[in-house]
């Protein structure tokens, strides 16, 4: 039934769609096996993309010509541009997004991609000859062949579900674990861990009071997350969410399950993530607060079913009811399902190189959350990169491989390969050193020639940005050359309390006052002013953004080529680190089980001291 495939992908969850995708078109025969069709990229907690560095990701996926932000553009019920206060580099795009449709436009994404195959199974075992993957067993009985596999399971390697002293099997609620692969994984030598995460009750939208809540609109300019496709909605189409409160009646609730929680009991082995704790956990850590915030956001536009986002839990279901009750909103509130928790197999990331190939098993590659990640865009990223690279490692060709200085995606990666995780690693903007070069502004302008070349990114969309680039510089230009005189601005200085021109100035000069726009300098000065009709609101941004922060981007790209240096600096595979006796013990285990092929790589390694980089420099040298 089945002939032999280019890349089999195993799982078809936000890293595995993406990585079929990028594999397919990229040229590659891809078979897609998941265990149920009917979810394929199904968001099984929040359904929201983006966020603090989360939107930057999903705007780089897109400029690697990857869907998600396809697909987020086109299901969107509510959109907002994050930390619009503070500097570019910290705005972040954030979508809710009705889940179902999100789903739907997915497979019909992936339906319409040329070379993909889908095939409803479970991947029970990989078939390894010679330390090469090339195939999979499948739950039914089926071997099927390929050149390369990469693995996306998710929460599903020996998932548990816990709900107080309830606890089965299930690697999403209602949906069956995966097992056998983590076990034949760690006979071929991998080494596996446990994980937990956790989700919030849904309840019936229609019997809550709203009345009583904080609303919280979309954004009135819908920028979206797609450099190609606008969202589908405009901005009088947005749903609302809405903010309400946890207060210390509902805390004192949530603490007479605290003996029955499968967290104090000890019943859970894996580390839940730090930045998106469980209700039980807040009130345990933060015991001082006496409340917390929570985000009442609508699952659909077609569905009254509401996400508490905040109050993830795994408490029994009656005491998720009865505290539910006592939120301000609440008192009436019907609950559809109760809040879980799943614990997990993955797989410390130290053991993959920087394209996500595994170190152990050639032509194998692991994405998402079995390498410790936790969220949608986290796990697509990874998807997108494994997906090229299992392309490009058929073809034995170099890897696609992104710097820190180049993306988020390449902090992401970096920081997993070398410092692994024993958490649920989240990004965030504060993990990314280069953070002005990294907006979510200027994905397109940073990745779309990388991607074009790898054979990714359409000719249409590489076109489209190189026309943006030129379109940027003629701006630019014409800022730093038109001459502005005092009479013609001074009225709007003074509106911005900005001292006033006493003589003529460029405009580009003007523009490096903080509380100085460019639209409000095109709007007062008459030569200025057909700009906007001549360039989009995205090209004005970017030349504004240029000039505004052009010393802070100057600074950074000179860090970044002083720190590219080390990058240069290759470290043979058979280096003898035995060698180097002033090394540090740490040191010299980190070296030997990371492997790293630069000095660069060896920098960043976690518990690697300068001196242990300068006496391994000294040794490469001679």
């Amino acid at each position: 039934m089945f002939n032999e495939y280019d890349v089999i992908v195993a799982g078809a969850g936000h890293a595995g769609s993406e990585a079929a995708a990028a594999a397919a078109n990229m040229g590659s025969k891809v078979l897609l096996i998941t265990m149920n069709m009917q979810t394929i990229a199904q968001m099984s907690c929040n359904p929201a993309m983006g966020g603090i560095a989360k939107g930057q990701i999903v705007r780089e996926i897109d400029a690697l010509g990857g869907y998600s932000g396809i697909v987020t553009n086109k299901s969107m019920l509510q959109f907002r541009m994050l930390n619009k206060s503070k500097g570019p580099a910290m705005w972040s795009p954030r979508a809710q997004c009705d889940r179902m449709l999100f789903a739907l436009s997915w497979r019909e994404m992936l339906e319409n991609t040329p070379n993909l195959d889908f095939y409803q199974d479970t991947v029970k075992e990989i078939i390894v000859k010679n330390n090469r993957v090339c195939g999979v067993l499948t739950g039914l009985g089926h071997y099927i062949y390929s050149k390369a596999v990469i693995l996306t399971s998710g929460t599903f390697l020996n998932g548990i579900i816990h709900i107080g002293e309830k606890k089965f099997g299930g690697g999403r609620v209602a949906e069956k674990a995966a097992t056998g692969l983590t076990e034949q994984l760690v006979e071929l030598g991998f080494v596996s861990n446990r994980l937990k995460t956790g989700t919030p009750p849904r309840v019936d939208g229609r019997s809550l009071n709203y009345r009583v809540m904080e609303e919280q609109k979309g954004d009135k300019e819908l920028t979206g997350f797609s450099f190609i496709q606008q969202p589908s909605i405009k901005p009088a189409q947005q749903l609302s969410c809405y903010i309400t409160y946890t207060n210390q009646e509902v805390h004192d609730i949530l603490k007479t399950g605290f003996d029955r929680s499968p967290m104090f009991t000890g019943r859970i082995e894996g580390t839940g993530p730090r930045y998106c704790p469980s209700i039980e956990d807040k009130i345990n850590r933060f015991a001082e607060r006496d409340r917390h915030q929570i985000f009442v956001e609508p699952e659909g536009f077609h569905t009254v079913e509401i996400y508490v986002n905040g109050f993830s839990t795994s408490l029994p279901e009656e005491v998720q009811y009865e505290a539910l009750k006592l939120i301000p909103g609440f008192e009436e509130a019907k609950m559809f399902r109760p809040g879980y928790a799943i614990e997990y197999d993955f797989f410390p990331p130290t053991q993959l190189t920087n394209s996500l190939e595994t170190k152990l098993i050639k032509n194998l590659f692991f994405a998402g959350q079995i390498n410790g990640t936790t969220g949608y865009e986290e796990a697509a990223c990874q998807g997108i990169i494994a997906g090229m690279n299992a392309y490009l490692a058929i073809k034995e060709e170099a890897p696609f491989v992104l710097k820190r200085n180049e993306a988020y995606i390449g902090v992401l990666i970096d920081d997993l390969i070398n410092k692994g995780t024993d958490e649920p690693y989240r990004m965030f903007t504060s993990r990314a050193e280069y953070r002005t070069l990294l907006r979510q502004d200027n994905a397109d302008l940073r990745l779309t020639e990388k991607s074009y070349k790898m054979g990714l990114a359409l000719e249409e969309r590489f076109k489209k940005v190189e026309r943006k680039k030129e379109n940027i510089q003629e701006v630019v230009k014409s800022l730093q050359t038109t001459v502005i005189e005092p009479q013609e601005i001074n009225n709007y200085l003074l509106q911005q309390n900005s001292a006033v021109l006493i003589e003529k100035q460029r405009a580009a000069k003007l523009l490096l006052r903080p509380d100085i726009s460019l639209n409000g300098i095109i709007e007062s000065v008459d030569k200025l002013q057909d700009l906007s009709h001549k360039y989009d609101a995205a090209v004005l941004e970017q030349a504004e953004i240029q000039i505004k922060y052009e010393r802070y981007i100057e600074k950074e790209e000179e860090l970044a080529k002083r720190i590219s240096q080390l990058e240069e600096l290759n470290i043979p595979e058979t280096f003898d680190y035995n060698r180097i006796t002033a090394l540090s013990n740490e040191a010299m285990q980190k070296f030997k089980k990371i492997k790293p092929k630069t000095l660069g790589q060896a920098s960043r390694i976690s518990g690697v001291n300068p001196s242990d980089i300068q006496m391994l420099m000294v040794y490469i040298g001679r």
